[in-house]
Parts: C-alpha cells; structure tokens; sequence
C-alpha cells in the first residue's frame, strides 16, 4: 500500500466501510452511507456482532479495551483511554469492549484480566497489555508499537 493509497474506516455509526486518503483524515471525514463522522476523537463502543469488521477491514490500527462495569482499574483508565483516543484520532482507531456484555469476543481473546489492551493492525494482534496505565506511560506504550507498523 503506497501513502496515497486510500485507507478503509469502518464507520462506528453503520459499520460501512469507507475508502479516505490518508492526507484527509485531520479533515473530519464522513460516511458515504449515513454521513456519520469517522473519526470522532471518541471511542467507539464494540460488540460480539461487530467487532469482526473492525478488526477485518480497518486500515488504521486499532486499540482495543477490554473492561468491565465493575472493574474499578477499568473506570479509573477509562477517561485515559478517552483523552488519547481524542489526540490520536487520526493515527488509530479506538475501541472499547465491554466483556461482561460480550463474552463471546472476549472468550475469543482469551482475555483472562481486564483491563487488556490490544492493538490489531490489518487484521492480525500485533500487541497486548493487562492493566491500567497512567497517561504517559499508555501514550508511551502505543507510540511505541504504532512505531512497529509498516505505513
């Protein structure tokens, strides 16, 4: 894939999937289906019936959190999550996946401690973590792995 090769972007509002030059992203993007914005800053909130798709289809790496409605570290790291997916929106995608609600995904995953972050690029896991991180340090751990993908 060359850099002006357009990216697929899975829209998080229809799951659609839209085809963006990468020179575009920064520019608020909407899809071409329901005219939903594709990159919101925010994370978008997966399920047992759609996170294949984002898995398979996004070009953009993604950043997945695995958490639950009782884990106090999950709701500690969940405005952490929320403020770098807001600063890195253009550079990955950011998922997050509640486990108690989707259990089939999380099974698949083998997700045995929650928080787990996992990062996919292309549809493949390229990396995993468990456990909450402060700002700098899961800033410094995605820069780190974005860093080993090929553009």
């Amino acid at each position: 894939m060359t850099e002006l090769s357009p990216l697929q972007i899975v829209c998080p509002a229809c799951t659609a999937v839209n085809r963006v030059p990468p020179h575009k992203l920064g520019d608020k993007p909407l899809c071409g289906k329901c005219r939903t914005g594709l990159i919101s800053g925010q994370p978008i909130n997966a399920s047992d019936q759609n996170f294949r798709r984002y898995i398979e289809k996004s070009d953009l790496p993604l950043v997945v959190d695995f958490w639950a409605t009782w884990c106090g570290p999950c709701q500690q790291f969940a405005p952490v999550f929320s403020q770098v997916a807001a600063e890195m929106a253009t550079r990955a995608i950011f998922l997050k996946l509640d486990t108690e609600a989707n259990q089939t995904t999380a099974a698949n995953y083998q997700i045995r401690s929650i928080p787990t972050l996992m990062m996919f690029h292309r549809g493949q896991e390229v990396a995993r973590l468990s456990g909450a991180l402060p700002k700098a340090q899961f800033q410094q751990w995605l820069n780190q792995q974005l860093s080993t993908l090929p553009r």
